[in-house]
């Protein structure tokens, strides 16, 4: 199978409006049907992406340096985190904070400019997802492939988990070699275990317990923040949708009644109706009774 013809349809696929995918997944694996039955079979195998998935694939797609800025800073924040930096640690934390903010509200405008509104709770999903690609250079990969089919989250301390979330793993870059640690490698487990020339005293040690504890508090404080200001989103959401709920279950009642109404007087047309058609066949029939009477009596005149 041509690797690089799929991928190449790929890349067209998930840069679509989310509408759009399906159709033109079908539409495309036809057209490669020339090429064998394997690229065709790909093709249709492609996963549609969550609909978080997809909002960050248009960040790819439209606004790529919404991403590239995020990668920066994550590597800026893993270095940190490796030599215990911890003022740059709680500065890298508010940095990120207000980046996310900007990254989540950029890619609900790009989304709504390919005709799909986000929700609060996908605008979540989106965020969780763009933070996991600070933590993780795999993860960092996956997001600027364009390629995810499902949202990542990160919880700052194991790698990411990548398996399944994007399309075709084979056409996103490798981090480079060393990188990414394996996956049953805890990163600050790692940063701990790297020797050092010399062995941080007890003092040391407990300052950098102490700074990460306060990027960590720091950081859940912003995150609290973030997921108060999502509820009070989803709650406004949800009155708004029982709102329309309430006046459309009006409005179909109202129709309802309507339509029992005209059921009803259909009903009583159609009867009268068919007494009319009777009446005016009973004066049909009284009508040519009478004329053949005149007739006979005009031929008895004679």
């Amino acid at each position: 199978m041509d690797d690089k013809a799929l991928a190449a349809i790929a890349f067209e696929l998930y840069a679509l409006p989310f509408e759009e995918f399906v159709a033109a997944r079908t539409a495309a694996a036809k057209a490669s049907a020339g090429s064998g039955k394997e690229l065709p079979a790909a093709v249709k195998a492609l996963p549609k992406p969550s609909v978080a998935a997809w909002a960050v694939n248009m960040l790819a797609s439209h606004e790529p340096g919404v991403l590239a800025q995020l990668a920066e800073l994550g590597q800026r924040m893993r270095g940190a985190q490796a030599s215990l930096d911890a003022a740059a640690l709680r500065e890298l934390a508010r940095e990120r904070r207000t980046l996310l903010g900007i990254a989540v509200d950029t890619a609900r405008a790009v989304a709504e400019r390919q005709g799909r509104t986000i929700s609060a709770t996908i605008a979540a999903d989106v965020g969780r997802t763009l933070q996991a690609m600070t933590a993780d250079e795999g993860a960092t990969a996956a997001v600027q492939s364009g390629l995810l089919v499902q949202a990542l989250s990160a919880d700052g301390v194991d790698t990411v988990e990548l398996d399944g979330a994007v399309a075709l793993p084979g056409a996103v870059p490798a981090p480079e070699r060393g990188a990414r640690r394996p996956a049953d490698q805890p990163r600050l487990k790692a940063v701990r275990e790297t020797p050092r020339p010399v062995s941080p005293s007890a003092l040391e040690n407990a300052s950098a317990a102490l700074a990460e504890a306060q990027a960590a508090e720091a950081e859940s404080a912003g995150l609290a923040a973030d997921r108060r200001r999502q509820l009070a989103d989803t709650e406004a959401e949800v009155s708004d949708l029982t709102r329309e709920t309430r006046e459309l279950r009006d409005k179909l009642r109202a129709a309802e009644e309507q339509l029992d109404s005209a059921r009803k007087s259909l009903g009583t047309a159609a009867a009268e109706a068919r007494q009319a058609a009777r009446t005016a066949d009973k004066a049909k029939r009284s009508a040519m009774l009478a004329q053949e009477r005149v007739l006979r009596l005009g031929n008895t005149r004679d």
